[in-house]
């Protein structure tokens, strides 16, 4: 599975789904927007492996990524989730922090697991180099490769002018060739990082719908909770806001998280106007949130809530959100990425088809 049809989705309703298969990582970087930490809590393994055997031929994502933490150190696990994903006809993906690659060798359970997945995607930034050197991760990508499995790198910087984006996606293009797409990131204040990082500038206009994909996937996040999110904020902030609440692994399963999310109405809305346009109409004036938090505040606004209800309740708002997802899938990976990762990078989602980027100076 390439990196394009696998962001293709990610705009779909419930066309995708998040896994946090643990919390814990070995490594310390600063960036980390989870916290992640050696001991960091994770789901009951018993409950993830349930709720994937909930899927069906019939219902089930199209796609399945496994994520932390650092799912890797859960390789059984992770092979096992792989599996039953495949079984059920769905494909997967996993994100690795290559905490496993020192020395540039991949070791056989990690190797097992890996090659069990339809994409293999490596985190690389500064923080993670402080770490593990490049060059060990690009030797331990290559033997991914080598065994046939499609591979991209997760990149983060501080910002479209970082030298370090150039330098490394530079130097992946030349390693491999422009085999290996690259999905380019920016860091955001949460997590470790909402010490340090800088807040983005860029507010949407409440005046025009400017949907959320990020509301489309549902992710089960470290204690079992399913969330219609994948904002950090959001996936760490307990109670759960109610209109983000999708159920949890414990007692639900696939089929019914999926009728919860596709079915509410304000998630209807959030996908396919977004929240500041929800102010807009209906609490002028209460729209001083800003995008995402204004989202996670929905619930303090009732007004805002039942007109979210009136406008996306039954098959016109069925239509809405089924409409709104078309037209962001039809605008492609690229599109996606010019607006949630960083802009001047988005193209290279796309390799090995394209031949050029365009960068900020």
């Amino acid at each position: 599975m390439e990196l394009t049809e696998f962001m293709g989705l990610r705009p779909v309703p419930c066309a995708g789904l998040l896994l946090t298969l643990t919390r814990r990582c070995p490594l310390g970087c600063a960036h980390c927007s989870t916290s992640s930490t050696a001991r960091g809590e994770e789901p009951d393994a018993e409950q993830l492996l349930r709720f994937v055997r909930s899927f069906t031929a019939d219902d089930r994502p199209e796609v399945v990524m496994l994520t932390g933490g650092e799912p890797l150190l859960l390789p059984d696990l992770a092979y096992e989730l792989a599996t039953l994903v495949r079984a059920a006809g769905s494909r997967s993906v996993l994100l690795s922090g290559m905490f496993f690659a020192r020395g540039g060798r991949v070791p056989p359970p990690v190797m097992r697991a890996v090659t069990a997945v339809d994409h293999f995607s490596a985190s690389l930034d500064a923080f993670h180099e402080r770490e593990i050197p490049r060059r060990d991760v690009f030797r331990a990508v290559r033997q991914v490769l080598e065994a046939g499995i499609a591979v991209s790198f997760h990149l983060v910087g501080t910002g479209p002018r970082d030298p370090y984006l150039a330098d490394v996606t530079t130097a992946i293009r030349r390693e491999f060739a422009d085999r290996v797409p690259m999905l380019v990131n920016e860091v955001r204040p949460v997590g470790r990082a909402a010490a340090w990082a800088a807040a983005g500038t860029r507010r949407p206009a409440a005046d025009r719908a400017l949907p959320c994909a990020m509301a489309a996937w549902p992710v089960v996040a470290f204690d079992g909770a399913v969330l219609a999110c994948c904002n950090q904020q959001a996936v760490d902030r307990r109670p759960v806001p109610g209109h983000l609440s999708l159920g949890h692994i414990a007692e639900d399963d696939w089929a019914t998280v999926r009728r919860r999310s596709l079915s509410s109405p304000v998630l209807r809305m959030v996908r396919a106007v977004g929240p500041a346009h929800l102010y807009h109409r209906h609490a002028p004036g209460a729209d001083e949130f800003g995008y995402c938090a204004g989202c996670r505040s929905l619930p303090a606004h009732p007004d805002v809530v039942a007109g979210a209800v009136r406008d996306a309740s039954g098959l016109v708002g069925e239509l809405l959100d089924r409409e709104a997802a078309r037209t962001q899938a039809d605008a492609g990976p690229v599109e996606l990425l010019r607006r949630y990762g960083c802009p001047p990078y988005a193209d290279l989602v796309a390799l090995p088809t394209i031949t050029t980027v365009t960068r900020s100076p």
